[in-house]
């Protein structure tokens, strides 16, 4: 049995150095809270932890693991979550803080793979907002921070926006008044060799083209250039995920020798005795739980020599349709 986003006592505090201390202490603990920045609300959670952000996707009810944007109060901090290749970081220099958000190679560890979406990338950004850089500064870490909406509903600018959508799902939300933009970042590629256009918003593209000194190419033209599998990586799009070296069966009823297992909620098909290696995802059946250990789990059962990795049937609902999704893509055949 699954268990529903946990209910939360969401609590509304100001923006002052109390309500601040507060979501920092909150946040490190493994909570949600919601924070303006110069955009939008952002709903935050520490992007080390994979229950915080298994926890964050829940709240949101988003129907897929979806990349999010690593919030770091600084360049600096942001090299010790990504590598900024002179272009990433000639920009950092001239937009950060502010709406542009860079999508870099990502350094091992300094985020978790559930927030990265098992991806070798990361999605950086410096905001403006004093707020969130008070949050940021005292956190200590990096904090995913999509908008603070349930997924499909309009980006909240206020904290009335927020607790309309969230209430009882969050832990916090810290009342700044209006945001000043309205619209979220634009998203940068920085892992090639120039940048490309993944998302437009907050910095028009004709201040970004400027200081580059070239047309900024985009998504869509990337895409038809080099192929949907080659497709630049960011929050809210379509991409390839981490994908097993061996392959992975779907909706195992039964295993072969040879296998590893992944199952969930003690699920135990025929041939188990001779799996190679069993890992649950939840014992108790926690979706929340299943989705903060997904990738861990699949990278160790892709590393324990076994010729294949089964999966038992999964439920549907909640995170269950995020999880199929990744699993789904860790199945699909290679390219040839």
């Amino acid at each position: 049995m699954s268990h529903p986003p946990t209910l939360r006592a969401t609590r509304v505090l100001p923006a002052d150095a109390a309500g601040i201390a507060e979501a920092a202490r909150v946040l490190v603990s493994g909570g949600l809270v919601a924070l303006p920045t110069e955009t939008v609300y952002g709903l935050a959670c520490d992007a080390t932890d994979p229950r915080a952000v298994a926890s964050l996707y829940a709240a949101k009810g988003r129907p897929s693991f979806n990349p999010l944007i690593a919030h770091i109060p600084d360049v600096a901090a942001a090299r010790r979550v990504g590598e900024l290749a002179p272009a990433a970081a000639a920009l950092a220099a001239l937009f950060w803080p502010g709406p542009l958000t860079l999508v870099v190679p990502a350094i091992a560890d300094a985020t978790c793979d559930l927030a990265r979406a098992g991806l070798g990338s990361v999605a950086l950004r410096v905001p403006a907002h004093p707020v969130a850089q008070a949050v940021l500064r005292a956190a200590g870490r990096p904090i995913a921070a999509p908008s603070a909406n349930r997924s499909g509903h309009v980006s909240p600018t206020s904290a009335a926006h927020v607790l309309a959508d969230l209430d009882g799902r969050i832990d916090l939300i810290l009342d700044a008044g209006p945001c000043a933009v309205g619209v979220e970042s634009t998203i940068l590629d920085c892992t090639g060799a120039t940048p490309v256009l993944l998302r437009p918003g907050g910095l028009p593209r004709e201040e970004i083209e400027a200081a580059l000194g070239a047309t900024l190419a985009s998504h869509a033209s990337s895409v038809e250039a080099a192929g949907s599998e080659a497709a630049p990586l960011a929050p809210g799009m379509l991409a390839s995920h981490y994908a097993p070296s061996v392959p992975v069966r779907l909706d195992a009823h039964e295993l072969t020798p040879g296998e590893a297992l992944l199952t969930f909620a003690g699920a135990r098909p025929p041939g188990t005795s001779a799996a190679s290696l069993v890992r649950d995802l939840s014992p108790a059946g926690d979706l929340v739980e299943a989705a903060a250990r997904l990738f861990a789990l699949l990278r160790e059962l892709d590393g324990s020599g076994a010729s294949a990795i089964a999966v038992v049937p999964l439920p549907r609902h909640g995170l269950g349709e995020a999880i199929a999704d990744r699993l789904r893509r860790a199945a699909a055949p290679r390219p040839a």
